[in-house]
């Protein structure tokens, strides 16, 4: 295995994949939100999770364009057991896919995204990434690795505007929009609920005795975008844990734009996923990862201190 960097245009062929996948996944979810007809099927692989005949398209699609520009990976999407697309037996990338994320809302018209990330299993680190707003203007959250080993960070709009995304002035908890998972009422939300110390923390009136923190909704992988552009400090996960597809391509994302990805004991994750082969890679998309993402070291100290776990 020799190992790829982004001079190969493994960012820019992602992010045109990216881009096209969407104008073409966009009306079929808008029909589905306006007819009723969500498609959904019965999921194998992940039965508590919602799957329609949306999620599968996508996983298609991706396999058929990705092989068009990249010639030989490893296809490790969420909705099927991991691939060796091509003629190489031991190809160096691995491509990572969540065709379809927030499916049950994409399928409503409300949200909807979908993440694309390559692992050179030689360097084992990511390479490049791409996370996708199907209904929002901000279309495209990009990370890639140019030519002198330097991992970059930006966001592209749907009319092509192009912003770099870098490390802002911390914060602190009490000024901070924090986000997590919560939509599911039991698995989620009353777990969350129970955080006393850390709603107390968000809750502190600052010294002109206004409560600026926030707790908010966000979803995946593109949770850790938002905090790589600057639109919400930090994200949490402490109940359940992500997977692999909803957490990596975003953790990429948001290390390259110069914030912090920890465990709850304040220790910082590793990007090295451990994909270095099928047997692997196959494990790797069945373990779950609890975490703190955040724009500074600083409030990620801060929110593990609030955090009972």
């Amino acid at each position: 295995m020799s190992a790829v960097t982004v001079s190969d245009g493994i960012g820019s062929s992602l992010a045109e994949v990216v881009r096209s996948v969407i104008a073409e996944i966009r009306p079929k979810l808008i029909e589905a939100a306006f007819s009723g007809n969500t498609g959904e099927s019965d999921n194998i692989r992940h039965g508590d999770n919602f799957l329609s005949v949306h999620d599968m398209w996508m996983h298609e699609r991706y396999k058929a364009l990705l092989a068009d520009r990249l010639g030989s990976f490893v296809y490790a999407s969420e909705e099927a057991e991991p691939e060796v697309v091509g003629t190489e037996p031991e190809p160096d990338l691995c491509i990572l896919v969540d065709p379809l994320d927030t499916s049950e809302l994409a399928v409503r018209g409300l949200n909807g995204y979908t993440h694309v990330m390559a692992y050179s299993r030689s360097l084992a680190r990511p390479v490049a990434s791409v996370v996708g707003d199907i209904y929002h203007h901000i279309q495209l959250y990009v990370a890639a690795r140019d030519v002198d080993g330097v991992d970059r960070a930006f966001a592209v709009a749907a009319d092509n505007l192009c912003r770099p995304l870098m490390v802002r002035a911390p914060k602190r908890l009490s000024e901070s929009l924090v986000t997590n998972f919560l939509m599911r009422p039991m698995e989620r939300f009353v777990p969350l609920s129970q955080q006393e110390g850390l709603l107390q923390a968000l809750g502190a009136p600052a010294p002109d005795g206004k409560q600026r923190g926030r707790i908010g909704l966000d979803f995946g992988s593109v949770s850790l975008c938002h905090v790589a552009a600057g639109f919400t400090e930090a994200v949490i996960e402490f109940a359940k844990g992500f997977a692999i597809w909803d957490l990596a391509p975003g953790h990429y994302i948001l290390t390259a734009a110069g914030g912090v990805v920890v465990d709850l004991d304040g220790d910082p994750i590793t990007l090295d996923y451990e994909l270095d082969s099928k047997a692997n890679i196959a494990k790797a998309m069945d373990r779950r990862q609890t975490f703190i993402a955040a724009g500074s070291e600083q409030l990620a100290r801060e929110i593990a201190q609030a955090l009972a776990v």
